[in-house]
């Protein structure tokens, strides 16, 4: 019987996605040295469930909590910032994952964020991994998000995968195992970000829209939701550090830009994974995302 299903989910999958993504010939986090959870963190919020071991870090929501946070001991101007990370198997309908860049303490109700979040789900379907832009205040009361969603082409549960953030005055691209997914570049002054953020992390309750737009909730029968994080990188030039620091390239091309190969791969995710992008959604107000 097992070797039927192989046969089976081998047949029903195409040649094309079997494989994986085509090689991008330039890894990003192999210049960045990954360091403990305490070399660069602290907790933000809910203590009680988050445990750091030998530079580890595990986070939990149930029921007698909302959950937990961190957040990175400096602010930084631009940089590669980057995580391993396995999610919870089984139903997390409701639950959010995260890992984002953000400036929401210091300058509430005008704030920046940029954004990796894991999508909650039902144990017949994919998690969703939701990458997001705010600016200036975007996020705060009135939403103008701008969010590109994608499927995996591998299981997130299974083991440890590598996720990032490269950030600089160009350009934002999201990386998993060192392959964009996202490039995001900077058209404007006016959607894109530009002032220092921290680097965040955790795990909370987003029921009323996380999975399905609400209809599926957290489920706490099925608690504690976790989350696992390790081999965290920080590259990035701090905020008031050198001013002669750079920041890392997401491309052997050099700071800007996606060399051909990543760019092959990256329309190889983008055809076959992703299962949302604001820019191509009739019903957003075109006028509040011009950039599209």
């Amino acid at each position: 019987m097992a070797l039927f299903l192989s046969l089976l989910l081998f047949f029903m999958i195409p040649p094309s996605q079997a494989q994986g993504p085509p090689s991008t010939g330039y890894y990003p986090s192999s210049h960045v040295n990954s360091i403990g959870f305490d070399q660069g963190f602290k907790n933000l919020w809910g203590p009680q469930h988050q445990t750091v071991d030998q530079g580890s870090l595990t986070i939990w929501l149930d029921k007698s909590s909302g959950g937990s946070g961190f957040k990175s001991l400096d602010a930084y101007q631009s940089g590669y910032f980057g995580a391993a990370i396995k999610l919870q198997t089984g139903y997390t309908a409701g639950v959010i994952t995260s890992y984002y860049l953000s400036n929401n303490e210091a300058r509430p109700g005008d704030h920046d964020e940029i954004d990796i979040e894991f999508l909650g789900t039902t144990p017949d379907k994919p998690y969703v991994l939701q990458t997001n832009v705010y600016m200036r205040g975007s996020g705060d009361g009135t939403i103008i998000g701008r969010e590109m969603r994608f499927h995996l082409w591998f299981d997130p549960t299974q083991d440890f995968h590598n996720y990032a953030i490269l950030w600089n005055p160009s350009e934002i691209i999201f990386f998993v195992d060192d392959v964009p997914i996202r490039r995001y570049p900077r058209k404007s002054d006016a959607t894109f970000p530009l002032r220092s953020m921290w680097v965040y992390g955790s795990i909370w309750d987003a029921s009323s829209w996380a999975t399905e737009g609400g209809k599926y909730k957290a489920d706490y029968s099925f608690q504690p939701f976790i989350g696992r994080y390790r081999d965290f990188k920080l590259g990035g030039c701090k905020d008031g550090g050198d001013t002669s620091c750079r920041p890392p390239w997401g491309s052997p091309l050099g700071a800007t830009g996606l060399s051909s190969d990543q760019f092959t791969a990256m329309e190889w995710v983008q055809r076959n994974y992703k299962v949302y992008d604001y820019c191509h959604d009739s019903a957003r107000d075109r006028t509040l995302t011009p950039e599209c």
